[in-house]
């Protein structure tokens, strides 16, 4: 099942999928956010109806000792998504309805705003 454009509920588990950042839709902070969050949902739910997928836990950028709490991704855990072998991310992201989000090894920049 989907949260929102990047994230996921699979295995009994809820994984942040890493490399992009789509708009938000609960948190938005302004109605074109709102639409292109559920655009970026909806694409996502598309490409996952499709199958042939591949989801590859990753270690988050968190801190050390904060990974499955709230202090690290709300609790969540991190993976790559693949379709047909391309990174939905990248296909996101050329779509328009995300942005490159590279994290470093402990942290993750400010998010791009999408008002």
């Amino acid at each position: 099942s989907i949260s929102d454009g990047d994230t996921i509920r699979a295995r009994g588990k809820t994984y942040r999928l890493v490399g992009f950042d789509t708009p938000e839709i609960e948190d938005a902070k302004c109605a074109i956010e709102r639409q292109l969050g559920a655009q970026a949902m909806a694409r996502l739910q598309a490409i996952i109806s499709k199958g042939n997928l591949s989801l590859t836990e990753v270690t988050c950028s968190c801190v050390p000792g904060t990974h499955g709490t709230r202090l690290c991704n709300r609790g969540r855990l991190c993976g790559t998504l693949t379709a047909k072998g391309e990174n939905v991310g990248n296909i996101l992201i050329r779509e328009g309805l995300a942005h490159p989000f590279k994290c470093g090894k402990y942290r993750c920049p400010r998010r791009q705003g999408w008002c």
